[in-house]
């Protein structure tokens, strides 16, 4: 299957820009004036590869993400200068940090750098956390906790490191490290107050920070998406894991479950997945848009290299 953004070739997009790089996930184009232009895609990633494409995919992340920059702009600041379109925006050129945090609420996950399968394996210290005995899989932790990880090189996952690692092994100043745990959690608990109101459970979420030229901090990267985020609905939850049922997730599960069914674990090209798989998950990147904003979806109907392009003048002429 295909999609406007991918037929029309975003990687290729004429620009006269100076430099272009490309990741699984977005195009990031360097522009005048210490300035970077982010566009996301319709591309999907699993298990290090790109699985395939979910319909209106980067148009959600873009305006979800910007949508929590301007909700936590008060906790701290963001990259954005501006959204010229609902599938890219400019952002300030940071320095980014060698470290990624991710605050996790449940006890959750699959790999091998989750709690969940550590705490099942006897391990009660994780990344620096006490944790007691007796919690159960997908249960809530007594306290939000913040596993860090150094940023990954290409083709290789993040390393898991404790929280007094960062500053063992300099990775960076102990205030500095100390600021970000605080604003860390409090984007955290900002954000799960809300997604529970809207009826969902925020279960973890990954940030990344960056310095601007002044050296003040910044949220960089996407925020309380459904790629940096694992959200739950409530509706059922308890119901499910009194069961011993994994939680409903509103983001790439119906791919997950379905590479699970077909027995693929990253191995060789992925299998071909019925279009329904793709159109599930692209309601649930909607719907979760549309339920954590309280405004409607509104796909971009011209396609993306031409309404980018076309968008974007003011700020490259």
């Amino acid at each position: 299957m295909g999609s406007s953004v991918e037929a029309h070739a975003l990687r290729d997009l004429a620009l006269d820009l100076p430099g272009h790089d490309s990741g699984k996930v977005r195009e990031a184009w360097q522009l005048p004036n210490g300035r970077r232009l982010l566009i996301t895609s319709d591309r999907l990633s699993a298990l290090d590869r790109v699985i395939g494409l979910v319909p209106h995919k980067g148009q959600v992340l873009n305006q979800l993400a910007a949508w929590w920059f301007a909700h936590t702009a008060d906790i701290c600041a963001n990259h954005v200068i501006d959204l010229p379109d609902p599938q890219a925006l400019i952002a300030v050129d940071a320095t980014p940090l060698p470290i990624e945090v991710v605050v996790r609420a449940r006890l959750t996950g699959s790999t091998s750098t989750s709690v969940l399968p550590r705490y099942l394996a006897g391990e009660r210290l994780l990344y620096g956390h006490q944790l007691p005995d007796g919690l159960t899989p997908h249960g809530a932790l007594p306290e939000p906790i913040i596993t860090p990880t150094t940023k990954a090189a290409k083709g290789k996952h993040d390393e898991p490191i404790t929280i007094a690692d960062v500053t063992a092994r300099d990775l960076l100043p102990e205030a500095l490290w100390q600021h970000i745990q605080r604003v860390a959690l409090e984007l955290f608990e900002r954000g799960a107050e809300h997604a529970a109101s809207c009826g969902f459970v925020l279960a973890d979420t990954k940030y990344e920070f960056g310095l601007d030229a002044d050296g003040d901090l910044l949220v960089i990267d996407e925020m309380h998406t459904p790629d940096s985020s694992r959200y739950w609905t409530l509706d059922g939850l308890d119901d499910r894991l009194a069961q011993g049922l994994a939680p409903e997730g509103y983001d790439k599960e119906p791919v997950r479950l379905a590479l699970r069914e077909r027995g693929y674990a990253g191995d060789g090209p992925p299998p071909d997945l019925p279009d329904e798989v793709w159109s599930q998950t692209s309601r649930r990147y909607v719907e979760l848009f549309e339920r954590i904003t309280g405004t409607a979806f509104v796909p971009a109907a011209q396609p993306a290299d031409e309404r980018i392009r076309a968008n974007l003048a003011p700020f490259i002429n």
